[in-house]
Formats: structure tokens, C-alpha cells, sequence
């Protein structure tokens, strides 16, 4: 199952060849057109790292497993 960091990892290169590559054909300088693209490509980096930051999911209270020893009250 393909996740969200799986499509920013792919979305990254393709927004840089992608992007650098229409603005080149629109008339754009290389010089200018792969600055352009990076911009778009440090954006979706951002959001993944800052935005939807990858986070260990902590049980609040966990389930006691059956080999754990019970514990009196006493």
C-alpha cells in the first residue's frame, strides 16, 4: 500500500523534471526555470517533514498481554 511519504518521495523528482521541463518549453531559462521548481519541491519536503510529520502512534493505555504476571492489590 503506497503511503504518504512513498508519494512525496516520488512527487520530488518528478516535480523537478517535471516543472523545470515545462518552463523550459514555455520559454524559461534553465537558470531560472530549475530555481522555479525547487521552490516546489522544498515546499513538499517542508510538509512532510513540518506539516504531516511522521509521529510513532503511542498507546495511552496499553492492553496487558496474557504472559504479563498479575499483580495483587494488597
Amino acid at each position: 500500500m503506497t503511503g504518504y511519504y512513498d508519494l512525496i518521495l516520488g512527487l520530488i523528482p518528478l516535480a523537478m523534471a517535471g516543472i523545470t521541463g515545462g518552463l523550459m518549453i514555455s520559454g524559461v531559462a534553465l537558470t531560472t526555470a530549475i530555481p522555479m521548481a525547487s521552490v516546489v519541491a522544498v515546499a513538499l519536503i517542508g510538509h512532510a517533514m513540518f506539516v504531516r510529520a511522521p509521529v510513532d502512534p503511542t498507546p495511552t493505555d496499553p492492553e496487558p498481554s496474557p504472559a504479563d504476571p498479575v499483580q495483587s492489590a494488597d
